[in-house]
């Protein structure tokens, strides 16, 4: 006990400078401040991570206003100790202390900043956030104006930064995508013009970019030119209040109802900020254990009346984020003979590590998986809902990390499974174990005339039965064989299997039963017969014999009836049989649990060819018939129902509909994913990215070789006699294709052991003009600060 209580005190604090708006226009530190301190709490707990170190937060009230955030700024700077990394909040904030924080050799975690403007390595080269930009919301709607095959769209804004950045990135992004934006409309205030100019140029998509009070305005004149209905569809932005339409606003003339009318159907994009999947990330908690806990720590605070609640998880994954990265810079700064503790505002080197620590993060966190882009910003899921009958639904997510767009509820994982077959097979199975009850009545619960009726009860019940369960599977798999299983020169059918093919197999089979049983029942009907056993007498009594009698369903030509039925239904089950064996090995998402019906059908077909024969041998013995027939009826069905049904209902309990099909499926090899055509696809659309990058960095390069040519050639004006003296053009690394290097931010030193490198930007002037390679307040010449701040 004596030693761990020493272990503990000879740990070196590590002292983290933060701002928390606890007032303002985004109140956010009222949540991200505790939650940030429950994670700080744990991570001081954990012996794998920093086992040496302790974080302390430093922290200021920023009141989300840039002024008072300079002067906080200053005071962390300034006083001791030195920090070693800066967490600011709001967007205005951030984007001050980002842009000053290089002067420092800082790198800046933020996480309640969404501005766009943030997304810019050349203005902000150290800064990161665990919150995504607003611009995250875009990716989404290209994916969706390319599955629903749109493109043409309009766009309609209010005119602030944030959403003329937004659709700066929009306008670029369905540029690549080969969609169109046909009509451009914003307005300040009043969006009555801009409205009426949508409905004169016959917009039919529009996006709409702007806050929930001028969503109000814009909505009221929707209604009033009527430019909603089946005819129009609205893409809006998802942190309105869920009733947003039914507030009162006094700066409209539109009733209740009339609102809900204008804006029903329309869909939202929203950034998913806590994991709606239980798993346990880094912090061994899921999102409901933290929402717990950050509730506990509140102290009973309503959390709609407490600032950046919804952000909270951000705020918690920041902390795990820089605790990670942190704990990952231990080991490379040891063997240089560096460490963390060392940190001081002129050390590049500790710097670097940080930042490519923070550059590789990826793990599970509270508010999903944390990753981060070439720019430094959060990738996450979008949440899509639509507004249906008045309140929202969840339709879908997308994963900009992969590109899956998944459909929420039975949209994506249920629905690719056919579920109106699916339903039909559970109807069938229904009526198979209905079957049970009237094969065990005999004359001794009915009367000799009711009797036939319950046999026709048997054979319509088991032949329907037989023909809606087994038919739905075979259905299933017969087409997957029919329309997957196709060579290269069938391969653009594979993308177009219509549902009503489907309906129309099953159909058939069902019609192909229906009319042979009628012309059973009508040619020869089902009656009873009786079969007589050998007499015998009962013990203690000579006078009296006993005839045993047994009553059957039959008709004139049974046998007949029976082998047409049985040959019928037997070949269907050979063919299930070799359907199911030859589809074994196919990957489509069309008809996802093929491979789970086959097993049914195998099951189903062993079953019936067992039970067939020996019911038929054991007819005169009624107990171990009716025995043996409803044995095999309930083991099939329920093995049938199980192998369907269970793996969706896990599914849905344990892990959420909202998980996409190739995360699911990467398992059992049944995602289109895994298709050699997909993987090309996806190769395809990285390449073009990285070209993309390789390009911007090759002008970045020529941009500053350009600068410093003319930068030696006045210097060389100036002082010709001195101008090979001090300053030597230093050699550019040559630009790599890698967008997620494993390098410092731009303009601090490559270490010696890592061959990826990318060109450096605008921050390498430090480099140019200080041949020791500090940023010093004293020897900042003003000359040089044209450049340092491009």
């Amino acid at each position: 006990e004596d030693y761990s209580r020493a272990h503990v005190v000879s740990k070196k604090k590590l002292y983290i400078g933060a701002l928390f708006p606890m007032s303002g226009g985004w109140p956010g530190g009222q949540a991200c401040l505790p939650a940030a301190q429950m994670a700080l709490d744990l991570v001081n707990k954990r012996t794998d991570i920093l086992p040496d170190y302790e974080l302390e937060l430093i922290y200021y009230d920023s009141m989300c206003d840039p002024g008072e955030a300079t002067k906080l700024l200053y005071d962390l700077l300034y006083t001791e100790p030195i920090k070693i990394l800066l967490m600011p909040g709001c967007s205005s904030v951030s984007t001050l202390v980002a842009e000053a924080a290089r002067m420092w050799n800082l790198i800046v975690l933020s996480y309640g900043s969404s501005s766009p403007a943030l997304s810019n390595r050349q203005r902000f080269p150290t800064f990161f956030r665990t919150h995504p930009s607003a611009t995250l919301h875009n990716p989404t709607r290209v994916q969706l104006f390319q599955k629903w095959k749109w493109t043409k769209i309009a766009t309609i804004q209010q005119t602030t930064e944030v959403f003329t950045s937004t659709l700066d990135d929009l306008e670029q992004r369905v540029k690549e995508a080969g969609i169109e934006i046909s009509v451009r409309q914003s307005f300040l205030t009043d969006p009555a013009v801009a409205v009426k100019n949508l409905k004169r140029q016959d917009a039919r998509i529009i996006v709409g970019l702007f806050y929930e009070t001028e969503a109000r305005k814009v909505f009221c004149e929707v209604y009033k030119e009527k430019l909603y209905g089946k005819k129009y569809v609205w893409f809006l932005i998802g942190w309105y209040a869920d009733n947003w339409f039914k507030i009162k606003d006094p700066s409209i003339n539109c009733t209740v109802e009339q609102m809900t009318e204008a804006v029903e159907g329309h869909v939202t994009t929203e950034i998913v900020m806590l994991n709606p999947e239980t798993v346990r990330g880094a912090s061994n908690l899921t999102s409901q254990e933290f929402l717990a806990q950050l509730m506990s720590k509140l102290g009973g605070k309503n959390p709609e009346e407490t600032g950046g609640f919804q952000e909270a998880p951000l705020a918690y994954d920041a902390v795990w984020a820089l605790a990670l990265a942190l704990n990952k810079t231990v080991g490379p700064l040891k063997a240089k003979g560096r460490r963390l503790e060392d940190f001081n505002y002129n050390n590049k080197d500790i710097t670097a590590e940080i930042y490519r620590a923070l550059n590789t993060s990826s793990f599970e966190g509270v508010s999903g998986h944390v990753v981060f882009d070439a720019q430094g910003s959060r990738m996450a899921w979008t949440l899509i809902e639509q507004l249906q009958g008045g309140s929202y639904k969840k339709i879908g997510y997308f994963d900009m990390t992969k590109g899956n767009l998944s459909w929420y509820g039975n949209d994506r994982y249920i629905q690719n499974s056919q579920p109106y077959l699916n339903n039909m097979t559970a109807v069938g199975c229904m009526m198979a174990l209905a079957a049970v009850f009237p094969l065990g009545i005999d004359g001794l619960h009915v009367r000799n005339s009711q009797f036939p009726v319950v046999c026709q009860f048997r054979l319509w019940l088991l032949g329907l039965g037989f023909s809606l369960a087994y038919g739905s599977m075979f259905t299933k798999i017969w087409w997957v064989h029919t329309v997957f299983t196709k060579k290269d020169e069938k391969k653009d059918k594979r993308k177009h299997l219509e549902p009503w093919k489907l309906y129309a197999t099953v159909g058939a089979l069902l019609v192909i039963d229906i009319l042979s049983l009628m012309i059973w029942q009508i040619v020869d009907p089902l009656h009873i017969t009786v079969e007589k056993f050998t007499k015998e007498a009962p013990k203690g009594d000579v006078d009296q014999l006993i005839e045993p009698l047994l009553q059957h369903c039959s008709s004139e030509k049974m046998n007949t009836w029976l082998g047409v039925v049985y040959g019928y239904k037997g070949l269907l089950l050979l063919l299930g049989i070799f359907l199911a064996y030859e589809t074994k090995s196919v990957s489509t998402e069309k008809i996802n649990d093929h491979r789970a019906v086959g097993m049914a059908i195998y099951n189903v077909s062993v079953l019936c060819m067992i039970t067939a024969p020996v019911t038929m041998i054991l007819s005169s013995k009624q107990d171990a018939s009716f025995a043996f027939a409803s044995l095999a009826i309930i083991f099939s069905v329920y093995i049938t129902l199980v192998v369907l049904f269970v793996p969706k209902m896990r599914r849905l309990i344990t892990r959420g509909e909202w998980q996409s099909d190739q995360q699911e499926t990467m398992k059992t090899g049944s995602s289109t994913n895994n298709n050699d055509e997909e993987k090309s696809r996806q190769l395809e659309r990285e390449n073009k990215e990285l070209q993309k990058i390789i390009q911007e960095k090759e002008e970045r390069v020529s941009e500053l070789r350009n600068q410093l040519s003319e930068r030696q050639a006045l210097r060389s004006r100036k002082r010709p006699t001195s101008s090979n003296q001090n300053h030597s053009s230093p050699s550019l690394p040559a630009p790599q294709n890698d967008p997620k290097s494993l390098l410092p931010p731009p303009g601090y030193p490559l270490p010696a052991s890592d061959n990826h490198s990318l060109p450096p930007t605008f921050s390498n002037s430090s480099t140019l003009y200080q041949p020791d390679g500090k940023i010093n307040r004293n020897n900042c010449h003003p000359g040089r600060l044209q450049l340092l701040y491009k």
